[in-house]
């Protein structure tokens, strides 16, 4: 009987810690981890960067177009400016 006592004991003993220590652990570690892992990598950065250089240029090809089929048309749709379009150069 006294065996199964200390196994009683025990293993009450690995259950609390579990629970009040292991686990907040585990969760604020791997919530710690995903916090930080969702900055850009230089790459991302770069591959961003070429892909709003080819909008802004898709987009002032689209202009160009649009002034050459309809050259006497008044624009459907307000121009954006320099300042409204929000360009990082």
């Amino acid at each position: 009987m006294a065996g199964d006592a200390v196994l009683g004991l025990g293993l009450g003993l690995v259950t609390i810690v579990s629970i009040f220590i292991i686990l907040p652990w585990m969760f604020l570690h791997y919530f710690s981890k995903a916090r930080t892992s969702r900055n850009l990598t230089d790459e991302d950065e770069r591959m961003l960067e070429d892909l709003w250089r080819s909008a802004r240029t898709m987009e002032r090809r689209i202009e160009t177009l649009e002034r050459l089929i309809e050259p006497d048309a008044q624009p459907v749709r307000p121009r954006p400016s320099e300042r409204t379009r929000g360009d990082i150069n």
